[in-house]
């Protein structure tokens, strides 16, 4: 898997809180532009929408410490679902029949590795972005 070269870099800031307002910043800007469930459109899947919505939830499952690791990637992340060609790692949800998970890889302008996980569901042929992570 090849990885997608960001421009942007990693969110900076030392606190948990520090970091959360400069990523709720970049989700209400992309928010602002609609009046419904705010997306960005993806140019590797043919300019469909995918959803940002469900990784606040998902990120809220997280201890804050690992949230915090999370959303210095999240400028990246986004940048990365608009703009990325590069192929995806494509799996089945072993738990949910219909489901598909795409992992794609990126590096931010610092070079640091990070993944972006987009749940497709087919039945429907929504995207959702899901999570951003760095490497263990």
């Amino acid at each position: 898997m090849k990885p997608y070269q960001a421009k942007t870099s990693k969110l900076a800031g030392t606190s948990y809180i520090e970091i959360e307002r400069k990523a709720r910043y970049l989700h209400n800007k992309a928010a602002a532009r609609t009046k419904r469930s705010p997306y960005v459109r993806s140019t590797y899947f043919n300019k469909d929408k995918i959803f940002i919505t469900i990784f606040w939830e998902h990120l809220n499952q997280h201890p804050r410490r690992d949230r915090k690791r999370r959303l210095r990637y999240y400028a990246c992340a986004l940048e990365l679902l608009r703009n990325a060609k590069v192929e995806p790692v494509t799996k089945e949800n072993p738990n949910k029949y219909g489901e598909l998970f795409h992992r794609f890889a990126g590096l931010s302008s610092e070079g640091e590795l990070f993944y972006v996980q987009v749940k497709e569901v087919r039945r429907t042929d929504r995207k959702y972005f899901m999570s951003v992570f760095p490497p263990n």
